[in-house]
C-alpha cells in the first residue's frame, strides 16, 4: 500500500477558527482532536498505509509559540495514532525554505527517508497550502472543505467534509 500524509491543524486536531483563518492551539488545553481521528488513522494503519504528519508552524518562527509546546503536542499525537513520524516546517513564510508548505520538502523528506513511492501516497489537508504541497510531490490530494475565507486551492482530486469522508473514498480505490 501506500502513504497517507496529514496535515495537522484542522485533520489531526481542531484548528481554532478566528475572522475565517484557521491557527494552530497555543497550549495542551486548546488542543482538541479531530472527531473520529483515532478510528480513522487505524482503519488507514490496518489497511497497510503508512501515515505521516506534514505541518507548518510558523509562530515558532515568529518567536510566537514555544517549540517545547509544539514538541509535547507532537509527542502526545505520535502515543495515541499510528503514525510513523511528524515532520515539521517551524519556518515565516518570508523564509525561503524548501519544508514550508506549499513546497513539497517536508513529503520528499519523508520519501526518502522511508523509501515511498509518491504517486501511490495521498495528502489530506485543509488549506491551499497543503494541496499545492501534495501536488507539487506528486501526491493525489484530498481537500477538507471548512469554507475558510482564503485561497482556495486548484488542482484537487477529491473535495471533502471530513477526514472519515477521504478515507472511506481512499480505502474504495
Amino acid at each position: 500500500m501506500g502513504a497517507v500524509f496529514l496535515d495537522r491543524d484542522g485533520v489531526i486536531n481542531q484548528a481554532l477558527v478566528r475572522n475565517g483563518h484557521p491557527f494552530s492551539p497555543a497550549s495542551i488545553k486548546e488542543f482538541e482532536w479531530m472527531d473520529g481521528i483515532h478510528a480513522v488513522t487505524e482503519k488507514l494503519c490496518s489497511a497497510g498505509f503508512r501515515i505521516f504528519c506534514v505541518t507548518n508552524q510558523p509562530d515558532v518562527g515568529r518567536g510566537l509559540q514555544d517549540i517545547a509546546l509544539v514538541e509535547e503536542l507532537h509527542k502526545m499525537v505520535l502515543n495515541e495514532l499510528p503514525l510513523e513520524k511528524i515532520y515539521t516546517c517551524y519556518h515565516d513564510d518570508v523564509t525561503a525554505c524548501d519544508c514550508r508548505k506549499p513546497r513539497p520538502g517536508l513529503i520528499l523528506e519523508a520519501a526518502s527517508e522511508y523509501d515511498l513511492d509518491l504517486e501511490q501516497a495521498w495528502l489530506v489537508g485543509d488549506r491551499w497550502k497543503d494541496i499545492d504541497a501534495g501536488n507539487s510531490a506528486g501526491c493525489k490530494t484530498f481537500f477538507i472543505d471548512y469554507k475558510y475565507t482564503e485561497k482556495y486551492p486548484i488542482n484537487i482530486d477529491y473535495i471533502v467534509g471530513s477526514l472519515s469522508e477521504a478515507v472511506n473514498i481512499l480505502l474504495k480505490q
